[in-house]
């Protein structure tokens, strides 16, 4: 406990500029085309997941003594733009089904840090490699079963990731994303006969 207690505090002392700058460029960065995908995933709009992108890192920056160096830091970044996007985006474009999170603040620290490439989801459309269809499908989603679905199987998160990401139950991860995995195959069902596949009438 006294070890954990003093790591803790070593990780939330004020930092240099010349460290800010390390942890940015170290363990930041290297997550922007995985920021830029989800934020496009859930505003649908290339400017303004740009402008989301931005605002991400601008409040990872003013909360950087909260990050715990080392840790998963694509996770603490993902959180820190699904609060701004709830937050901000959905209430300018007053979208419904709003739901509450956490603020900034709380954001997730987790135990786990590893770092996974993300293709570019634009250039998997625009090559013909992830269908219209399928897109359309995915962003015809309420915004709150979309969201889970990109953590789930586009980012690759695990259950208990997704729940501190989001702020709910693991229960509750996995009913969301099962509802939306058959939100998903009832829209696709007559794509897939088209395409030859044999679907399941039950």
């Amino acid at each position: 406990m006294i070890v954990q207690s003093a790591t803790k505090e070593r990780n939330t002392l004020e930092l240099s500029p010349e460290m800010k700058n390390r942890v940015f460029e170290e363990e930041f960065y290297p997550h922007m085309d995985a920021l830029y995908n989800f934020g496009y995933r859930l505003t649908l709009n290339e400017d303004d997941a740009n402008d989301l992108v931005q605002d991400t890192y601008l409040k990872a920056f003013r909360f950087i003594e909260t990050y715990q160096r080392g840790t998963n830091a694509k996770a603490w970044l993902f959180r820190i733009m699904k609060n701004s996007f709830i937050n901000d985006f959905r209430k300018r474009t007053k979208e419904p089904d709003k739901t509450d999170y956490d603020e900034v603040e709380q954001i997730y620290n987790s135990e786990d840090a590893h770092y996974s490439a993300t293709v570019d989801l634009r250039s998997e459309v625009f090559g013909g490699k992830l269908g219209d269809e399928i897109t359309n499908a995915l962003n015809s989603l309420p915004v709150d079963f979309r969201l889970i679905m990109l953590l789930s199987d586009i980012e690759g998160f695990t259950y208990e990731e997704m729940s501190k990401i989001i702020g709910i139950p693991i229960g509750t991860v996995r009913s969301r994303l099962h509802r939306a995995r058959n939100m998903i195959k009832d829209k696709l069902t007559a794509y897939a006969r088209s395409q030859g596949y044999k679907v399941d009438e039950a």
